[in-house]
């Protein structure tokens, strides 16, 4: 006998679900008190799927309701349903896939895919083979409904179709799919695509098998009049482009005529997925050979696409001049991630100089509104573009840009000045004899009357800092500077917001050229701390900390410290321990600590209090919580939040409070060295450091072990006593699986060893095997390599004894890594080793003497006692083999090694 309602129960959930439509938090919450009583029912979900899909009297949005409670009640406890009441929802949703309401089609095919998601694909043969037997009904609602449940299936669950575990039902539904590109209806063909879509990136056999009709039944929709099909046929051909170009590349030349109309497309979703195409094309080697010959007619397409459309305007309220006043909305401002403290070395030019860190700054003008569109998406592509065609682009778009810089119309003109930046990294050199002209031009845009024309002109002058600062400053770098930091306290807050990343580049780039107007510069930083709003604030920070990061101890002046520190602290006493304002903000005092040294003294105290008790709390929390185990049950019914989280359940703490500490404190060290001293000595940091080196969460361990290291420079004897437990962990931590991790951890052993002497022999057996390992690595980044190089050095030069027996299997690569890093203490003390290593052990160097060579004559003056070292293991080595062999030996040699071992050693 078929479930049948009791008109009574039926009554309450109709009214329950009524109820729950109420904008009344009071309501609401009896409604959610209401809900958790009625799920002890089993058959409470037999009526809310007997709503949705057979209570044809209500009205749609109720069904629908009815219809997304039962799925939240699938996710939180589908496995608690008992088999009748689930096969009853399930027979159900695929006898009602094909109802003629689109609203109630929809939410079943939602329904079905919650339950195939939990784990019921398997469990549910007859889904898929009904699905697809459902798509050749004459009726167009069943056809419909089916597809856009396999479209949801397919998104949900791509890697489980293409897999053994259901026996390949693709090998059946991609043909299947392939049919229906063909179909009268454009709703259904856009279903048929987008369902194949999912398959492509994760190049699915059955997909692959089918590769050639998948690509023929693509070129047969090119014209289709629906927008929803031609997105979907530029989306397959975009991640086509990344799979499978060899498919591509017979057709090419009709694929970028029809991309190119496409990026022109009426509709601006399609074009934006066409515009893609060429983002994708530009990564691919053959993009070069590929549009040469369609760059005339691209470039105006891209440059037009930068325009701001009417939308963004109303959404940028670009009308508005004035906003410096209206506080900020919470969800204006973006989470940011804290980029943890990683130890490098000073190399010839500047410090990490080959971009290991990832470029966040990416045309981020507009990151406010909807987060990609056309605008980006083609200035994107022309920025990809100009790196790949370099100055070939120029002739296709300065004559464009002449009429765009200078129209009347601000709308164009700021577009004009989008395109400058943008090509600004890969067209730099061809754009150098036009720069004096328009530098000037664009610092006079710093002050248009719109303020959208205003904050672009910071983003692309910004892009063209580098060849500022390389002009004699009066030319080009007073003006900008001047104007920048008018637009810094200008009272629209994009502008300020672009202004002050721009002038945080321009520092990098300026460096100590900004030494000068130092006093300027702080006047106008601080003037805006006053002035601004929160998410504008947490951007000057970073100015300020780059600031102190480039002029370093030029910024320890009594007079820059006054103006300085006293707004900084006044933010750092408002904030609460809760706050996550202090990240930016600690990361800046990390900066100017740095960089004033002794000149941070007398604000260290609290400083350096805060953070330790940060750390303290996080740790603490972090130990309750993980004997808690918490299960929540969010469902988004309603915005109303069902379950309210139960107050004795402890969230996991928030671990970026401790990381921000702990990188603080290693700022406080580095800076204040010696002074660090009796903080430490009456703080339990110690302690608290040895957990923190054991975290589960290798960004904790990372930020400990460069504290480590740093304490063990500033204050060894409060670090000494605890060697004999920290010394196992670094040796676990030399795995080079976490870069950063071991990189760190690599440095700190170092900086150890070179404190303990010869009282670090019995540590060498926990580590040298490591260590040994990671510079024979593969693909090792270049970082971690040097910091290897110099520890085993290191350790060679305390313990030399131990470490020489093991030369043969080093010495090439040490020699390698080594040789591009400028002078310093650190090469200094490396290279102090290998020299007493290969007294201990010569015969470890012979096979690889020319690595060696060549090695010492990267040093530009080493110390004197370390240059009679080299000259002695020359001269023995030339001796050891005779004049005869050592003439063939130095044969091998390139002439500028054969020169200047000549001249500085005599060999």
């Amino acid at each position: 006998m078929e479930w049948q309602p009791d008109e009574q129960g039926l009554q309450q959930v109709l009214q329950l679900l009524k109820d729950s439509q109420s904008p009344d938090t009071a309501t609401q919450r009896a409604v959610q008190e209401k809900l958790e009583q009625l799920n002890q029912f089993p058959d409470f979900n037999n009526y809310l799927i007997f709503v949705l899909t057979s209570l044809k009297s209500e009205d749609e949005p109720t069904r629908s309701l009815s219809g997304l409670i039962l799925k939240n009640n699938v996710k939180a406890h589908y496995q608690n349903f008992p088999p009748n009441v689930a096969d009853f929802i399930k027979r159900e949703c695929l006898n009602n896939i094909g109802d003629p309401s689109p609203l109630i089609r929809a939410t079943i095919g939602i329904l079905i895919t919650t339950i195939a998601s939990k784990g019921e694909l398997q469990t549910w043969p007859e889904l898929l083979p009904q699905l697809c037997n459902l798509l050749n009904s004459e009726d167009y609602n069943t056809c419909e409904g089916s597809f856009g449940a396999l479209q949801k299936i397919c998104e949900d669950s791509s890697e489980l179709l293409d897999s053994d575990a259901l026996n390949r039902p693709l090998n059946i539904m991609i043909p299947k799919f392939l049919q229906f590109f063909k179909h009268c209806s454009p709703k259904i063909r856009s279903h048929a695509i987008a369902c194949v879509n999912q398959f492509i990136i994760g190049r699915a056999q059955a997909l692959m098998d089918n590769i050639d009709t998948f690509i023929e039944s693509l070129f047969a929709l090119a014209g289709d009049e629906d927008s929803e099909v031609r997105k979907n046929v530029c989306r397959a051909l975009v991640m086509l482009l990344e799979v499978r170009i060899d498919r591509l590349i017979p057709h090419m030349h009709s694929i970028i005529q029809y991309m190119l109309q496409r990026t022109q497309d009426p509709d601006e979703n399609v074009a934006l997925e066409a515009c893609e195409f060429w983002l994708t094309l530009a990564e691919q080697p053959i993009c070069k050979e590929a549009l040469s010959g369609h760059l005339v007619q691209l470039i105006p397409i891209l440059v037009n696409g930068m325009k701001y459309s009417e939308i963004d305007i109303i959404l940028l309220k670009g009308d508005v001049e004035e906003d410096e006043a209206v506080p900020d909305s919470e969800q204006d401002i973006k989470p940011r991630f804290h980029k943890s403290r990683t130890v490098t070395l000073q190399h010839e030019g500047g410090e990490g100089e080959e971009g290991e860190d990832i470029d966040e700054d990416e045309d981020d003008d507009d990151d406010t509104l909807s987060d990609w569109n056309l605008r980006k998406c083609s200035a994107a592509a022309l920025d990809v573009l100009a790196n790949v065609f370099r100055e070939e682009l120029l002739p296709h778009l300065l004559p464009l840009l002449k009429g765009l810089l200078f129209h009347p119309d601000w709308v164009i003109k700021e577009s004009g000045i989008l395109v400058l930046g943008a090509i600004a990294e890969g067209c730099m050199q061809g754009m150098v004899p036009y720069l004096p002209e328009l530098i000037p031009h664009l610092i006079q845009c710093l002050c248009d009357k719109k303020a959208l024309v205003r904050s672009i002109a910071c983003w692309t002058l910004s892009r063209y800092a580098h060849w500022v600062v390389s002009q004699p400053p009066d030319a080009h770098l007073k003006p900008l500077m001047t104007e920048l930091l008018k637009r810094i306290l200008d009272g629209n807050k994009r502008v300020q917001e672009a202004a002050c990343s721009a002038f945080a580049t321009l520092e990098e780039e300026a460096c100590t050229e900004l030494v000068p107007y130092l006093s300027f510069i702080l006047d106008t930083l601080v003037f805006a701390f006053g002035k601004y709003q929160h998410k504008n604030l947490l951007i000057l920070y970073d100015a300020i900390g780059t600031l102190a990061d480039s002029v370093g101890h030029h910024l320890n002046q009594p007079e820059y410290i006054q103006k300085l520190m006293p707004p900084l602290i006044a933010k750092w006493n408002e904030l609460k321990d809760e706050d996550k304002d202090l990240f930016p903000l600690l990361e800046c005092l990390s900066s100017v600590a740095t960089a004033l040294q002794s000149g941070f003294l007398p604000y260290c105290e609290p400083v350096y209090q805060r953070c330790v008790t940060l750390v303290q709390k996080t740790l603490a929390q972090a130990m309750v919580s993980n004997t808690h185990t918490h299960t929540h049950t969010h469902m988004d019914f309603n915005r109303g939040n069902m379950y309210s989280q139960q107050p004795d359940q402890y969230e996991a703490p928030d671990k970026d409070f401790m990381i921000v500490a702990l990188d603080l404190l290693s700022g406080l060290a580095e800076g204040l060295g010696g002074h660090v001293d009796t903080l430490v000595a009456r703080s339990n940091i110690m302690t608290l450091l040895f957990q923190c080196m054991q975290d589960t969460m290798p960004e904790v361990r990372q930020s400990s072990f460069a504290l480590l290291g740093d304490l063990t420079k500033a204050c060894f004897p409060h670090v000494k006593p605890c060697i004999a437990e920290f010394m196992p962990i670094l040796g676990t931590n030399l795995n080079p699986e976490f870069i950063s991790v071991c990189n760190n951890a690599t440095w700190a052993i170092g900086e150890i060893c070179m404190q303990m002497g010869v009282e670090m022999q019995p540590y060498i057996a926990m580590v040298l095997n490591q260590l040994v390992e990671i510079i024979n690595r593969p693909n090792t980044p270049k970082t971690l390599l040097e910091n290897t190089a110099i520890t085993i050095g290191r350790l060679g030069y305390v313990c030399p004894q131990e470490v020489a027996a093991m030369l043969p299997q080093f010495i090439r690569p040490w020699c390698t890594s080594l040789r591009n890093i400028r002078d310093n203490e650190e090469k200094d003390s490396a290279f102090r080793g290998i020299c007493m290593m290969i007294g201990v052990n010569p015969g470890g160097v012979v096979q690889d003497f020319i690595f060696f060579c060549d090695a010492v004559a990267s040093w530009v003056n080493p110390k004197d006692d370390l240059r009679d070292m080299f000259y002695k293991i020359l001269h023995g080595f030339k001796e050891q083999v005779g004049e005869e062999n050592w003439q063939q030996f130095s044969e091998q040699f390139p002439p500028l090694l054969k020169e200047r071992l000549a001249a500085c050693y005599g060999v």
